[in-house]
C-alpha cells in the first residue's frame, strides 16, 4: 500500500509541475502581448524620465498579480469543491493552511519567473524605438 501511495503521490506531483509549466508560459505569452501593446506607454514613460527599474518593477509586479489571481481562484474552486463533496459524502476533508499558503507562495514565485523575460524586454525598449512603434 506505502508503494502504491508513494507512485500516486509522484504522479501527482508530476502532473502539478506540468501544469505550473504550461501555466507560466500562459502568464509569459499574455505579458509579452502586454508588452507589444503598450510600446508607446512605455516609450512616453521612458521618455519622461522613468528608469529601467521602474519598467521592470511595473511588469513583474503585473504578472504576480495576475499569477497569485489564478492561484486564488483555484484555491477557492478547491475549497467549494471540497464543501459539495463533504455535504454530499457526509466526510470532513479539511484543506492544510500551511499547503494552501505554500500554493500562493509558489504561485508568486512562478509569477516572478515567467513574467521577468516580458518585463526585461520593456525594460530594455528605447524611448524613440518605443513611440516609433504604433
Amino acid at each position: 500500500m506505502e508503494d502504491v501511495n508513494s507512485t500516486l503521490s509522484l504522479l501527482l506531483g508530476g502532473i502539478a509541475a506540468i501544469s505550473l509549466i504550461v501555466g507560466g508560459i500562459g502568464i509569459m505569452n499574455i505579458m509579452l502581448v502586454s508588452v507589444t501593446e503598450r510600446t508607446r506607454e512605455i516609450g512616453i514613460r521612458k521618455a519622461i524620465g522613468a528608469k529601467r527599474s521602474h519598467i521592470l518593477t511595473q511588469f513583474l509586479c503585473e504578472a504576480c498579480i495576475l499569477s497569485v489571481l489564478g492561484g486564488v481562484l483555484g484555491l477557492l474552486l478547491s475549497v467549494l469543491t471540497i464543501k459539495g463533496y463533504n455535504y454530499f459524502a457526509d466526510s470532513a476533508v479539511t484543506i492544510n493552511t500551511a499547503v494552501a499558503a505554500a500554493a500562493i507562495a509558489f504561485c508568486t514565485v512562478i509569477g516572478i519567473g515567467f513574467g521577468s523575460y516580458p518585463a526585461a524586454k520593456a525594460s530594455k525598449l528605447q524611448p524613440i524605438d518605443a513611440l516609433h512603434t504604433a
